[in-house]
């Protein structure tokens, strides 16, 4: 199972960016998708996560500014950051819940990492 994540840069604050991640492999079922971030010196922490039915939950500092989507036929999730702010700045990780063929446990597969730098 692999995880792909992409569409990170450089963007001004208030500016918009988009990332994607499309998971693939011998996959049976996806439960959470979602994106964690690390900024420089800090712990990961969630950004926002979906589950396979559409719940979806938000770290407070994102809520009203960024937006979660799923595609579960095509294994993808997608985060649209709008009014980006300098502290947005951070590696921001794909992360996916997983049943994949042949693992008797469902395994919790993390992305390469997408690097947001927000700054004028």
């Amino acid at each position: 199972v692999q995880l792909q994540a992409s569409g990170g840069g450089l963007v001004q604050p208030g500016g918009s960016l988009s990332l994607s991640c499309a998971a693939s492999g011998r996959i049976i079922a996806i439960n959470t998708m979602g994106w964690y971030r690390q900024a420089p010196g800090k712990g990961r922490e969630l950004v926002a996560m979906s589950t396979h039915d559409g719940s979806v939950n938000y770290a407070d500092s994102v809520k009203g500014r960024f937006a979660i989507s799923r595609d579960n036929a095509e294994n993808t999730v997608s985060l649209q950051m709008n009014s980006l702010k300098p502290e947005d700045t951070a590696m921001y990780y794909c992360n996916a819940n997983i049943k994949a063929s042949g693992d008797p446990f469902w395994g919790n597969h993390w992305g390469q990492g997408t690097l947001v730098t927000v700054s004028s």
